[in-house]
């Protein structure tokens, strides 16, 4: 039978997933005085951008839409090197904003939730991790977004395939070095078009399994703005 929770297991909400979804409701709940305790899968906050670093990841639409406008303080620190940034770049951003707020000490890393049951009678919802806690609160709110879970391709004979397999939701933190080798790459969406030209450099051939139309992006370092050159992030406001 198990136990009750304790009193530090009981929270008001629970959030899974540290992305940018993730991060925002850790920090609205917190403003609403709700107790809250996150958890992700990661070692760290980044959600998809934890995961996906394939080569030449980046941000698809312009950065200053895609950045967190909660704050204008927030907005006034922080400075984007490019118009479409690259994922380095946006996870440091990420991290600028769970230390900014302090939103980390709110959640377990590493940490997969396995079940959640609702208890009708207290009106409340008993979470289960994989380390075997037990967690009970009145929200359950999942933020793991739809990029959370990779999608291994359904090709018959697949797995006769002796070579090595990547994907880019799943991108070894390493790297992979492609010197010499034969790439063949399945997909020409966002990420496909990303990693195509940088793979290419360095592999022997390459075969994208379904080519694409592709138009300039007019990227650029932003007017006024750090490059990598100069340095980006965080820039320091007077106090």
């Amino acid at each position: 039978m198990n136990k009750p929770a304790s009193v530090s297991d009981q929270f008001d909400a629970v959030v899974v997933g540290a992305g940018f979804s993730g991060l925002y409701m850790l920090y609205r709940l917190r403003q609403l005085g709700l107790s809250v305790k996150g958890f992700d899968s990661a070692g760290d906050v980044g959600g998809t951008w934890y995961w996906n670093r394939y080569p030449g990841a980046r941000c698809d639409i312009a950065t200053p839409d895609y950045t967190f406008s909660f704050d204008p303080e927030l907005e006034n620190e922080w400075t984007w090197s490019e118009k479409y940034a690259t994922q380095p770049e946006i996870l440091d951003y990420l991290r600028f904003v769970a230390d900014r707020y302090g939103l980390r000490s709110d959640i377990q890393f590493s940490t997969t939730v396995t079940s959640a049951r609702w208890d009708e009678q207290e009106k409340r919802w008993t979470i289960t991790t994989g380390h075997g806690q037990e967690i009970r609160c009145r929200y359950y709110i999942m933020a793991t977004g739809c990029l959370s879970m990779p999608k291994s391709p359904d090709i018959e004979g697949a797995g006769r395939f002796a070579g090595q397999v990547y994907f880019t939701s799943r991108w070894p933190h390493e790297g992979v070095d492609f010197t010499g080798q034969r790439v063949a790459v399945i997909g020409t969406g966002s990420s496909g078009i990303q990693v195509i030209p940088l793979i290419a450099r360095q592999a022997a051939h390459g075969l994208p399994a379904h080519p694409q139309l592709l138009y300039p992006g007019a990227q650029r370092p932003r007017p006024g703005r750090p490059t990598e050159a100069t340095g980006r992030g965080p820039r320091r406001v007077p106090a």
